[in-house]
Formats: structure tokens, C-alpha cells, sequence
């Protein structure tokens, strides 16, 4: 980990990203420095696409607590626009996101973004589109909840607890 500003940047997020729809870059490293951070990847096409609605509510309800939401979507498992515009309609103005959302990437295999890659390292690759990543301050921990794991379900909202503290 590489120290800036007297908070920490976790290696695999000292990155920048370009947001969904946009040319702008964002860092992720000033974005989630000293933050919990919850990695999602998504697809406007999926059964699991209604979690936009609870992971907007986990972004409100938690971002002045010191969560950060990071929404990838991703076409590796066939449910994604092929336009990013239609991408962005869908997550800004079909379920009102206002938590980053970035560029399409891949998620799995040897193309995959190296931020998921580092997950997949650290816990499991996702077997389907809204598998989330809990990733501790520090780093330290990493815990991944399958597609079925609702944001608002109790298994996730007490790990996501346990990590704000």
C-alpha cells in the first residue's frame, strides 16, 4: 500500500476509471482512500438489475459513514446494452443511481479488469452479474455475497456494519 494524505490506497484501486457514459476519469485511490468499499458488478439486462434500487439506498444511507458504492458493468455474462448510453438511461434515470458507476469491463477470466481480479484472488471470481465485494478500510478483509444476496438482506447489511465500525 502505497500512503497519501495520511490514509491509505489500496494498491489495486490506485487506478483511474472513466465513469459510464462520460469521458471523465475519476481516481478510485482519492475516491475510497480511508473507506469501506463496495464493488459491484452489473448488468441492465439480469433478473438481479432491481438491486440498483437497494445499492442507491446503501449509498445514501452510508456514504457520510465512509461507504463508497462502485458500480462495473460488465457484458461477460450476455445482459448488458451494447450502447453504454443505454447502460447509463437504465442505471441514472430507470433506478436513479447517483453512486459511481464506470465503463463497461470484464469481470472473469484472463481479460478481466485487474480490480476483479484481485478479487477473484482474494475471494471468488462472480458467477453472475451483482456479485458484491465488501472490501475493509485497510483491506484487510474482503468479503464477496453471490447475485441471490440481496443489499438489504441481514447477512449482508451485518457485514457491511461490522466494517464501517
Amino acid at each position: 500500500m502505497s500512503a497519501s494524505a495520511g490514509a491509505q490506497c489500496l494498491d489495486f484501486l490506485n487506478v483511474s476509471k472513466e465513469k459510464l457514459n462520460s469521458d471523465e476519469q475519476v481516481n478510485l485511490c482519492e475516491l475510497t482512500q480511508g473507506k469501506t468499499v463496495l464493488i459491484v458488478n452489473t448488468a441492465s439486462k439480469c433478473g438481479f438489475t432491481p438491486q440498483f434500487t437497494e445499492l442507491e439506498q446503501l449509498h445514501q444511507k452510508y456514504q457520510d459513514q465512509g461507504l463508497v458504492v462502485l458500480g462495473f458493468p460488465s457484458d461477460d455474462f450476455f445482459q448488458e446494452n451494447k450502447e453504454e448510453e443505454d447502460t447509463a438511461k437504465v442505471c441514472y434515470i430507470n433506478y436513479g443511481v447517483t453512486f459511481n458507476m464506470f465503463a463497461p469491463v470484464s469481470v472473469r477470466g484472463k481479460n478481466a479488469d485487474p480490480i476483479f481480479q484481485h478479487l477473484a484472488k482474494q475471494s471468488a471470481s462472480p458467477k453472475w452479474n451483482f456479485y458484491k465485494y465488501l472490501v475493509s478500510a485497510d483491506g484487510s478483509q474482503v468479503k464477496h455475497f453471490t447475485s441471490t444476496t440481496k443489499p438489504s438482506s441481514d447477512t449482508f447489511q451485518q457485514a457491511l456494519k461490522s466494517m464501517l465500525k
